[in-house]
């Protein structure tokens, strides 16, 4: 549940920033895959392979955000999608590649199969620093002039390059930070799970990592992480229901958007719904005292 709320904050930040990025999964493989590399291959320690993954994130974010942020909302949507699908492929498929090219057999991401026997060495308080250093760190963007300038661009990005924001610069930025985020929340998982397969960073990976900032909504960063532990932790609470789960999460998810489209954590959406649900009441007692009074 605590990965998944990492996994919110990194689609938070481009989010916030107005772009409908979905990258986020592919972003999360390239980190676990490089992390566990380093830690099981290399012998080091977890904190290098932290470093590792975030930094393989956003390398690979460079290149692929100057050509992809030209795009806007679905455009950029399904560009980002490819994204990830690519990096999937590449991964089911890489020492296959590399032993035809090398002409001997290589075995580094071992195909469909995945990486198995991965050591356990992330700890809950590793995930609840990560995310409270996220947090201070998005507060304090949040509060200065880059953080007013995402908030800008968000809002209307022609008029803040007339303003005389870069534009191209901020959003490669935000992009490189969601990225390594995600690449953070893959090395912490890979070594919570103790298993990576090609098949856990698909197109059903970046549609949850986008739950989880809807449903918790972007109002503020603290949306996101319960979204996050809220998704993550109904299929433990709805165990008993087996495989009518995920029908419940969709019901959850469906009820949010249309009852509260900020999401939970968004105090104007909950007094919205409740004036609703008090103006109902009030027209049902208005109807009600009409229809006595023609009685009468």
């Amino acid at each position: 549940m605590l990965v998944n709320a990492i996994l919110g904050l990194s689609i938070y930040v481009t989010l916030y920033t107005g772009m409908f990025s979905l990258a986020n999964a592919g972003f999360m493989a390239i980190g676990a895959y490089s992390g566990v590399l380093i830690t099981q291959n290399l012998d080091m320690p977890l904190f290098v392979g932290i470093i590792g993954g975030m930094l393989a994130a956003g390398i690979v974010a460079v290149p692929i955000g100057l050509p992809v942020l030209r795009l806007k909302d679905i455009y950029l949507a399904i560009a980002t999608i490819g994204f990830g699908e690519v990096v999937r492929i590449f991964a089911l498929n890489f020492d296959e590649l590399a032993s035809s090219i090398k002409g001997e057999d290589v075995q580094l991401f071992y195909g469909a199969q995945g990486i198995k026997r991965i050591p356990k060495i992330t700890e809950t308080w590793h995930l609840v620093l990560a995310i409270a250093l996220i947090g201070y760190f998005l507060v304090r963007i949040n509060r200065s002039r880059f953080g007013r300038a995402m908030a800008a661009i968000r809002q209307d990005e022609e008029a803040a390059a007339n303003m005389g924001i870069d534009v191209v610069r901020i959003k490669n930025i935000i992009f490189i930070i969601s990225a390594m985020i995600a690449g953070l929340a893959g090395v912490m998982n890979a070594h919570l799970t103790r298993i990576i397969t090609p098949g856990d960073f698909g197109f059903d990976r970046a549609v949850n990592i986008l739950a989880f900032a809807v449903l918790g909504g972007t109002t503020t960063w603290v949306g996101p992480i319960v979204g996050g532990l809220v998704l993550g932790g109904l299929p433990e609470v709805l165990r008993v229901l087996r495989d009518f789960r995920q029908i419940v999460n969709g019901a959850v998810l469906l009820a949010v958007i249309i009852f509260l489209p900020g999401g939970l954590i968004n105090p104007a959406g909950w007094a919205a719904a409740l004036r609703n649900v008090r103006g109902g009441d009030d027209e049902a007692l208005l109807i009600g005292g009409g229809k006595q009074n023609e009685a009468s």
